[in-house]
């Protein structure tokens, strides 16, 4: 805490307040225009259902055609086994522009059927919501008994969207996440060019900027953290004065109840007997490595090649966030674990092999990575499974810090057991300067 004797002088505010360049990008940053945002419409699940909705029919005002539906399944296909159909090739190869789309058809999210190929797809969107036993098993029964194709036969297959990472529950069903969606939405604006209006143009820019940030692949927020933390480096002082003696948020209460309150810049905290390294912290969210982890990993003696952008820059990350109820005072506080975007294919690779190993050996099921994490191409691919707590009241401090510590409790098995492998990794790091 700050010595209470202590406070800026005149010129030290001067030196942040005033014509500080580094402080007027910040503040241009978060007062962006974003009407989705401003609707708060960013985290509802049903929202994205019906913009992917208009993206996936080719007879909408988009102007992209049934190009962003045929990315969109073939990629969620790539990778499936060509016995069953349609393949991805299948799909590349496949005129589209028959596509019906349905919204809550069945209780299904999205429906689509092209009655000219005899397809159907099931689309079950994760945006944050979790799954119920049996709730994607039991609709391609629904699709068959509802549609009885004049020739050949109706062939259904699953697709599952999922902002964290999931697994479906039916193994039948092929994965894709959002960090897809982001990277394939802007290809297919970029080759589509002309046939897009400026209004579509820019509602996509909107949109694709929502759930860049969701996923933790949005470059801009990447380097505003990074300016954030130096701005905070150079005045610390002075921020910590203002912090202490300004309005704090009942979530970074919540974490301060928890782990003290020196919280960020790389301090080692405490909860419980476990120990942190801190990062980084905004009103609903806060990042850290457990001590072993960041010690496994050199501490900050390196540079990790595609990682210097992300996150504290190291090749994993942990982070707790809390989630706020479409209705009323309800949430819930999640722990991730991810592995992120390190440009060595053989070392991210192998790093997500190396934890689950690890977590087999210790028979950890809390440990789980969705099928194509360690592809070719991903970059982003969250571990931690039943890593949820539901809050009845996100105003409500004890109970919030309570989630914390349970969170924390239930997950050391998994720091204990991932920290011994990081170490093996330290040969696809740089040296960092001295």
């Amino acid at each position: 805490m700050t010595d209470i004797a202590w406070q800026p002088s005149h010129g030290q505010l001067e030196s942040l307040f005033v014509n500080n360049p580094s402080l007027d990008r910040l503040e241009a940053y978060l007062n962006r225009f974003n009407p989705i945002r401003i609707m708060r419409m960013e985290g509802m699940e049903v929202r994205h259902s019906n913009i992917l909705g208009w993206l996936l029919d080719p007879l909408e005002t988009h102007g992209l055609g049934d190009r962003f539906l045929k990315a969109f399944l073939s990629e969620a296909l790539k990778g499936e086994s060509p016995k069953g159909r349609p393949t991805a090739l299948d799909i590349v190869q496949a005129d589209l522009r028959d596509i019906e789309v349905r919204r809550e058809w069945q209780h299904i999210d999205l429906f689509l059927l092209s009655r000219r190929n005899n397809w159907a797809f099931i689309i079950e969107n994760k945006f944050h919501s979790t799954q119920h036993n049996g709730q994607l098993s039991k609709y391609v029964e629904k699709v068959r008994s509802a549609f009885k194709p004049e020739e050949g036969r109706l062939e259904v297959k699953g697709i599952f969207l999922t902002l964290h990472d999931e697994d479906p529950e039916d193994i039948s069903f092929a994965s894709i996440g959002y960090d897809s969606v982001c990277e394939l939405l802007p290809r297919v604006m970029a080759a589509e060019g002309q046939s897009i209006g400026q209004n579509v143009r820019v509602f996509l820019d909107h949109y694709i900027e929502v759930i860049r940030e969701a996923t933790g692949m949005s470059v801009e927020r990447d380097e505003m953290e990074q300016l954030a933390r130096a701005l905070y480096r150079q005045h610390r002082k002075v921020l910590d004065f203002i912090l202490e003696h300004g309005a704090s948020s009942n979530f970074s209460l919540a974490r301060d109840e928890v782990f003290g309150e020196k919280w960020g810049d790389g301090e080692i905290v405490e909860a419980g007997k476990q120990q942190f390294v801190s990062l980084w912290s905004s009103g609903e969210q806060f990042s850290f490595l457990p001590l072993s982890w960041y010690e496994a990993l050199g501490e900050d003696s390196y540079t990790w090649p595609g990682c210097e952008n992300w996150w504290a820059g190291f090749p994993v990350i942990c982070w707790m966030q809390l989630f706020q109820g479409e209705k009323g005072s309800e949430g819930s506080i999640r722990l991730f674990a991810e592995v992120g975007p390190l440009s060595a294919v053989g070392g991210r690779k192998g790093l997500v092999e190396a934890i689950q190993a690890a977590s087999a050996k210790a028979g950890i099921a809390d440990i789980r990575f969705q099928r194509t994490a360690a592809n070719e191409g991903k970059k982003y691919s969250k571990f931690l499974k039943d890593n949820i707590i539901a809050i009845k009241d996100v105003q409500d401090i004890e109970e919030m810090s309570r989630a914390m510590q349970a969170l924390l409790k239930k997950f050391q098995p998994c720091f204990d057991a991932v920290a011994p492998v990081l170490g093996q990794f330290i040969e696809y790091a740089e040296e960092g300067d001295e």
